[in-house]
């Protein structure tokens, strides 16, 4: 249960820095294109992580050297996994973001906690009545949040941020299957590397990267990869040990929540009534994920 919490604590200060991100990029969409974005922040990223790498190298004690040769193989296949399938979520978010409003944005990227408990279904994960409830709960929340009316129609950026939104559901569950093999500060820098790698191909093919243009997006940048990616994604593998990963798509969802507070404080944006219900609609299915009922560990 301590585990849980301490797990769950980290997974929140992973959504509020992943909230105030949203943020940082839609500002930093005015200046450069989605690809020389996510390959700046995903570099900034990785490079931030390497000294943190290297003290934790040297307080380790030195362990067993066919674990280590063991552990190596299997850290390198979870970080190019990582990477490659953070790449496809994150550039088809910023994609999103640069055609469809904030509040659809939100709504869609954070669909993966509805995803997540379906696609666990098949690979022999099956969530608890309790879990069911908290998901339903929590996408009533994000719809009032998110949604400024009723009614929406299913535009280009709709089906790229639903695809983001899958994209980060298969993120999630392999981070759950890796993250408790392998160190997770080192796994988590060669995600960044690949992604940014992957996403500088993307930029040389279809973006025209201007010096000036970087240098005036540098504060969305350095929050993005300094933030968002070196400690955001770092914190999400760290706290995913030992929480299921349904609770964990929970917590991290309340990104949506935390960009429209941010968007409040930051940018003047105004929340209504509405969205303040939904705001604690979400606050309140976190709240039941970590309440333990009777004797039965469905989570």
């Amino acid at each position: 249960m301590k585990q849980q919490i301490k797990s769950s604590l980290i997974l929140l200060l992973t959504a509020t820095i992943w909230g105030v991100a949203f943020v940082a990029q839609s500002v930093g969409m005015e200046y450069i294109g989605p690809f020389t974005f996510n390959a700046i922040r995903c570099v900034l990223g990785g490079l931030v992580l390497i000294p943190v790498i290297l003290v934790l190298k040297k307080k380790k004690e030195t362990g067993a050297e066919n674990q280590e040769k063991e552990d190596k193989k299997t850290l390198w296949a979870g970080g190019i996994a990582c990477g490659v399938i953070l790449c496809i979520a994150s550039n088809l978010q910023q994609f999103g973001i640069m055609e469809a409003s904030v509040g659809k944005s939100g709504f869609f990227t954070a669909l993966y906690i509805v995803m997540i408990p379906v696609i666990g279904i098949f690979i022999g994960k099956r969530p608890g009545i309790k879990l069911w409830f908290c998901v339903a709960l929590a996408v009533v929340g994000m719809y009032l949040l998110c949604m400024k009316d009723g009614s929406f129609t299913i535009e280009r950026a709709d089906i790229m941020l639903l695809l983001c939104a899958l994209a980060f559901s298969f993120h999630i569950l392999v981070v759950d299957y890796f993250s408790p093999r392998v160190d997770g500060v080192k796994m988590s820098c060669i995600q960044f590397f690949v992604c940014g790698v992957l996403s500088a191909v993307g930029m040389l093919f279809t973006e025209t990267p201007d010096i000036s243009n970087i240098q005036a997006a540098w504060l969305p940048l350095l929050y993005a990869g300094l933030l968002s990616c070196g400690v955001g994604y770092t914190l999400q593998i760290v706290g995913q040990k030992g929480i299921n990963p349904v609770i964990a798509s929970l917590i991290m969802s309340l990104e949506s929540v935390i960009s429209a507070l941010a968007g409040w404080v930051i940018l003047g944006q105004v929340l209504s009534p509405k969205e303040i219900l939904g705001c604690i609609l979400m606050f309140v299915a976190i709240i039941i994920t970590q309440i333990p009922i009777g004797n039965k560990k469905t989570d």
